[in-house]
C-alpha cells in the first residue's frame, strides 16, 4: 500500500487539479476570514474540480504548457514550493539568469491547474499601488460628462467601476477559493521601499481602493435611512461595484472598496541578487537558490526535454542526451562554466536547437562559429555596462 503523500506539488510534469483540494487549513497566525467569494471553475469556466477528479482551467498558451512541461524540478525546489503553500508564505527565488526562476511559476500553476499566472513585473519606477490597481479619473470626467443623466440618491456612480483594473497583485488577492499564482519578476530591481510595502500586504491579506469608498461614503450621506436594521435592500446591494481584472476580460465584484483574500496566493518573487533584502521581509519569506546545473545527465535531460527527443538507450553508452554532436555541446558549456565564464541554461538550448537545424547544411568550422556566437560569457555583457 501507497503511503500517503505530503506533497501538494510534485514537479512531475503530470497535471493534478485535484491535489490542491488537499492543502490543510493554512496555521492560525495565517488564516484568513473572508469566505470564498469567487469560485475558480466560475471565474475561468472549467468544469468543477474536487478531490479525485482531473479536470481544471484551460486557455494556458502553448508556450506556458511547454516550458511547465520540459522544466525539471529538484528534490529541494519541490520542497520549498510545498512549504511555501503550507505555510500560506511567498516564495522568494534567486539564482543567476537562465536559471529557472520565473518558469517555476508557470510549472506549478500548469500541475495545479490554478489558471493563467499573474506575471508583475517590477522596475524601479514600480510603486506597489501599481500592482494591486488602476484607477482612470480623466476616462471617468470624460465619462461623466457624456451621461449627464441624474443618479438617484444613495446609489455610486454607475461608471466608477469601468475605469478601475485591478493589477496582478490585486487580482491575486481576491476571495478565491483556491490559490492563484503571481509571479513578482525580479524583485531585486524595486525602489528601496517596495519589498516593505509588500510586507504590510502579505501580512494583511487585503487593500482597500480609496476611490471607491470615497464614493461610497458620499452615496451614503444621500442615502435616506428608514430607521429599520438588520435587512439588506437595494441601495446596499448598488454598494457592490464591477470592475476589471488582470486577466483580460475577466471581472469581479468589489464591495465597500475593499478586496479581502480568502486563499492567499503562491507568490512567487524571483530576484538576481542585485540588492539585499531588510531582515524582516526575508523572514517572512520561504528561500530557495536556484543554479545553473553542472551536471552533465541533468544537462542532458534539460536539452532532451526541450528539444523533444528520446531518452538514450543502451545502445548510446554514456551519452547524456544520444547524439555525439549534442554532448559535445554540452561538455563545451560545462568547460565554459568551469572557468568561472557566466552562462544561462537558454543558452545551451539555442545552440542545440541550431546545431539540429544545421546538421548537414553547415561545414563543421560554421557550427562551431554559430555555437561559440551563442554561448558566449555573460560576463562581457555586465563588463560593459
Amino acid at each position: 500500500m501507497m503511503e500517503e503523500t505530503w506533497q501538494i506539488f510534485s514537479g512531475s510534469k503530470t497535471q493534478s487539479p485535484s491535489k490542491i483540494w488537499d492543502l490543510p487549513p493554512p496555521p492560525p497566525w495565517r488564516a484568513f476570514k473572508q469566505e470564498p467569494g469567487i469560485r475558480s471553475h466560475e471565474y475561468f469556466g472549467y468544469p468543477s474540480v474536487r478531490k479525485g477528479e482531473e479536470t481544471g482551467p484551460e486557455g494556458a498558451s502553448a508556450q506556458s504548457t511547454f516550458a511547465a512541461t520540459s522544466y525539471e524540478a529538484n528534490d529541494e525546489t519541490v520542497a520549498k514550493v510545498n512549504t511555501a503553500l503550507y505555510l500560506r508564505r511567498p516564495l522568494l527565488v534567486t539564482g543567476p539568469p537562465g536559471s529557472g526562476k520565473s518558469t517555476l511559476a508557470e510549472v506549478v500553476a500548469h500541475e495545479l491547474r490554478l489558471g493563467d499566472v499573474l506575471t508583475w513585473a517590477i522596475t524601479s519606477r514600480v510603486t506597489l499601488r501599481d500592482g494591486l490597481y488602476r484607477y482612470d479619473p480623466i476616462g471617468r470626467l470624460y465619462s461623466a460628462q457624456e451621461n449627464r443623466a441624474p443618479r438617484e440618491p444613495g446609489r455610486l456612480p454607475e461608471n466608477i467601476g469601468a475605469h478601475i483594473r485591478l493589477g496582478p497583485l490585486g487580482t491575486a488577492l481576491l476571495p478565491f477559493d483556491v490559490p492563484r499564482v503571481l509571479l513578482i519578476d525580479e524583485i531585486d530591481k524595486s525602489d528601496i521601499d517596495l519589498p516593505n510595502d509588500l510586507l504590510t500586504i502579505f501580512e494583511k491579506g487585503y487593500y482597500e481602493i480609496p476611490e471607491l469608498m470615497r464614493a461610497q461614503t458620499a452615496s451614503d450621506r444621500e442615502r435616506p435611512h428608514s430607521g429599520t436594521t438588520g435587512e439588506k435592500g437595494a441601495a446596499d446591494e448598488d454598494q457592490h461595484v464591477t470592475v476589471m481584472t488582470a486577466d483580460g476580460t475577466r471581472v469581479a465584484t468589489i464591495e465597500s472598496g475593499r478586496v479581502q483574500c480568502h486563499a492567499f496566493p503562491l507568490v512567487i518573487m524571483t530576484s538576481n541578487g542585485e540588492r539585499t533584502f531588510p531582515p524582516a521581509f526575508i523572514r517572512r519569506c520561504i528561500k530557495l537558490q536556484l543554479d545553473i546545473p553542472r551536471d552533465k545527465d541533468k544537462l542532458g535531460a534539460i536539452v532532451r526535454n526541450h528539444l523533444e527527443l528520446d531518452a538514450p538507450t543502451r545502445a548510446h553508452g554514456k551519452s547524456a542526451t544520444g547524439s555525439a554532436e549534442l554532448d559535445a555541446l554540452i561538455d563545451s558549456f560545462l568547460k565554459k562554466m568551469k572557468k568561472n565564464e557566466q552562462l544561462a541554461t537558454d543558452q545551451l538550448l539555442n545552440a542545440a536547437y541550431m546545431s539540429q537545424s544545421v546538421s548537414g547544411k553547415a561545414d563543421e568550422d560554421t557550427r562551431e562559429r554559430i555555437t561559440d556566437q551563442i554561448m558566449h560569457s555573460l560576463n562581457e555583457i555586465w563588463e560593459q555596462t
